[in-house]
């Protein structure tokens, strides 16, 4: 009988790198990815660490935030998210590349962020552009021996498809948010795993609703009152052969966001 897959968070260090890990295992998880400030200090990462050694818990990616601007709509979101926004490449190149060399120094496997609304017809400007600036990104990544996951959400499955294709390196993977193909109107992430699922290396187990206006996103859920069939998410990943975190994320602050991911964890129990 295969190994149980392991529970993980997303979580962020918002005030010590120690808290961060020992509230990770307080509430009996394994694993955690971790959000990353643009350009955070070695120093800090060190202290992740030896707070994750400390508590005992892996950390499976940086979530590698980037500098600048980023609104989370269909409006404003294409010319501020990710690398797809031309004014904003070189210093997010450099952020990315700067993660890679963090995550290297501590031992985290890989880096992962949302790279933008990646154009679906390849001989779009924008698409040609963003693909040399995810080469020299992956192309880092290699070098240091870490690998660079992609967020899903604001593009489509086949487009990421066809991104990870054409930037052709061997160290790229997919983290799938399950609610984000959702929120961001893109499919839904049972048929998503058809197209990419050979590439998904990591999670974000989260619930939603698909947009209801041309303007904002679908709005997140707590998990179960969705539109997210997790149980059959779970079956064809594991089909495809997929051992990775069973990472849950919740946006909400506060001890309701707590109570959300103690009941996400329970929820998951019966599928790991």
């Amino acid at each position: 009988m295969a190994e149980k897959l392991k529970l993980g968070v997303m979580t962020y260090v918002h005030t010590t790198a120690d808290e961060a890990m020992r509230k990770v295992a307080e509430m009996g998880l394994e694993t955690c990815q971790v959000g990353w400030p643009p350009f955070g200090s070695v120093e800090l990462a060190k202290e992740l660490r030896a707070a994750a050694d400390k508590y005992g818990v892996e950390i499976t990616t940086l979530w590698a935030g980037l500098p600048g601007p980023a609104v989370w709509d269909f409006i404003e979101g294409p010319i501020t998210i990710g690398l797809v926004p031309p004014e904003y490449r070189f210093e997010r190149i450099k952020a990315l590349q700067h993660a890679a060399n963090v995550a290297a120094e501590i031992g985290v496997q890989s880096i992962t962020t949302h790279c933008g609304f990646i154009p679906e017809y390849p001989g779009d400007p924008l698409y040609a552009g963003t693909i040399v600036a995810l080469k020299q990104v992956a192309a880092h990544c290699a070098a240091v021996g870490v690998q660079f996951w992609f967020e899903t959400g604001q593009e489509t499955p086949v487009t990421l498809l066809r991104t990870i294709q054409d930037v052709g390196t061997d160290n790229l993977g997919i983290n799938l948010d399950t609610a984000n193909v959702i929120l961001y109107g893109k499919g839904n992430p049972v048929d998503a795993l058809d197209v990419f699922g050979r590439y998904v290396r990591g999670l974000h187990l989260k619930d939603g609703e698909y947009p209801t206006d041309g303007r904002n996103l679908g709005q997140e859920k707590p998990m179960g009152e969705g539109k997210v069939d997790f149980p059959k998410v779970l079956e064809k990943l594991k089909a495809l052969g997929y051992r990775g975190a069973l990472t849950i994320e919740r946006e909400i602050s506060g001890p309701q966001q707590i109570e959300d991911i103690r009941r996400a964890m329970a929820f998951l129990e019966p599928y790991r």
